[in-house]
């Protein structure tokens, strides 16, 4: 009698594809070897592009890392139906609960930065694998970080030393890399152009990084609108769409509460070009109340193209100032919004939650634990 676990390699991994991520648990649990299988084959990779309108993210939120799913399938139908957001929090494997500060994404693989930027680690949330990385000397709170690949696909980390005194000074600020195939850092012979980037976020796409600033290794890649890195005349953020493009939010240096978004047409190391997504209005006369405000612009947000909508996230208070609540704000080129509360926090942090990458794709990344 042929069972599940007499099925051919192949077979299984055809199947694997167009099973949902979400099902990763139950397709693991079916059988020891499709639990084997499932770390070789990439479970989801044909239903993740099937399913456009369907977002699955990480976020920072208080000091931990939560999965995040998010459709707007149903969003502009008559019926204007959103499936139920899930906010889960997630327990890196090895990392007894570290707190975190900061995580990067890029190719499947999380750079998670503790507090106080004290450590490091690399985690495959696919495989389960984590990986400390070896610090070369101290860290501070300005060290800021990046996670990419080169030509060859080999990862690396690049850190740049927050020496505020030198930074302070125009002075050279070291910069060092850290390469996985070698288990080392080096410090690179560069002296970056300008002063460091004034967002320390930086998101990695195809293996590069960019940061909103004017700190660079390569050709200056304009920005769609004026640039101006004062906090005090505009806000400015940079998000992807799905790992493809680039997009930036912009708002107006007279009023934070009209904000641009543009996407880029083309993206390379030497070159950019950008188009206009839409323009939304977020004062309150439009609903946006509780948390996007001419005070706190959204600190992060994703977009979906072919619905034609943005994501924003950003927190509000109950009227008790007990908890506060990560909402979601949806919103659209013709006036359409629909705000989402996806989850409740003690209002020990103010900080709101970042989101970490856009529409997550597994890795079959090792990190040669």
């Amino acid at each position: 009698m042929t069972t599940i676990s007499d099925l051919p390699e192949d077979l299984v991994g055809e199947i694997f594809s167009w099973v949902p991520l979400t099902s990763l648990s139950a397709v693991r649990s079916t059988c020891k070897k499709w639990e084997a299988l499932s770390k070789i084959h990439i479970v989801g990779k044909k239903a993740a592009s099937r399913s456009r309108h369907q977002f699955l993210e990480f976020m920072v939120s208080d000091s931990r890392v939560f999965s995040l799913r998010f459709d707007v399938q149903g969003i502009r139908n008559e019926d204007d139906e959103l499936s139920d957001p899930s906010m889960k929090q997630i327990n890196i494997p090895n990392t007894d609960q570290v707190e975190l500060s900061q995580v990067y994404h890029c190719d499947g693989l999380l750079l998670c930065v503790a507090e106080h930027n004290s450590s490091l680690v690399v985690w495959n949330p696919y495989l389960g694998q984590t990986k400390w990385i070896q610090l070369r000397n101290k860290f501070n709170r300005r060290d800021i970080f990046a996670l990419g690949y080169d030509n060859n696909h080999n990862h690396k980390i690049l850190r740049f030393l927050g020496d505020g005194e030198r930074s302070r000074r125009n002075q050279r600020r070291d910069t060092h890399v850290y390469d996985f195939s070698s288990d080392s850092w080096r410090v690179l012979d560069v002296n970056p152009d300008g002063d460091a980037p004034f967002d320390y976020i930086g998101v990695s796409l195809k293996g590069n990084s960019y940061f909103l600033g004017r700190e660079i290794f390569g050709p200056r890649l304009p920005l769609p609108f004026d640039h101006d890195p004062s906090p005090n005349l505009k806000y400015m953020t940079l998000s992807w769409v799905r790992d493809e493009k680039l997009a930036v939010l912009n708002s107006h240096s007279d009023t934070f509460q009209i904000c641009d978004i543009c996407v880029s047409t083309k993206i390379e190391p030497n070159a950019v070009s950008w188009s206009t997504f839409f323009t939304v209005d977020m004062s309150p006369v439009n609903g946006f109340l509780n948390g996007l405000s001419t005070y706190f612009p959204p600190r992060s947000f994703f977009i979906d193209e072919e619905k034609k909508v943005a994501v924003f996230f950003n927190n509000s208070r109950t009227k008790t100032y007990t908890y506060r609540y990560q909402m979601a704000y949806i919103v659209g080129d013709d006036g359409y919004f629909k705000s989402v509360n996806i989850g409740e926090f003690s209002n020990s942090i103010w900080n709101p939650g970042k989101l970490a990458c856009s529409s997550y794709v597994p890795s079959l990344v090792q990190l040669q634990v």
